[in-house]
């Protein structure tokens, strides 16, 4: 799978299991993601691909503040 910027993804291991965010970046093998409320953007914490499940939608993280990324992901998760 490749792995874009603005890529919504579920996390399915670790202590934000369940919790919706967004791809920020790549670093090492790593995958850089964000909600918005704990894990700003300025701040996105590190994860193993293999602890993510890709959603397949992408959003535009250009000019979007952490509020308006919170509120994204809160209407995504709501949706089936």
């Amino acid at each position: 799978m490749d792995i874009q910027k603005g890529m919504i993804v579920k996390a399915v291991a670790g202590r934000d299991k369940g919790g919706y965010f967004a791809v920020c970046g790549t670093e090492n093998g790593m995958v850089l993601i964000a909600d918005g409320k704990a894990r700003k953007l300025e701040t996105p914490k590190r994860k193993n691909i293999r602890h993510l499940k890709f959603t397949g939608k992408i959003i535009g993280l250009n000019d979007i503040t952490n509020k308006k990324l919170k509120n994204v992901l809160t209407e995504f998760a709501g949706t089936p």
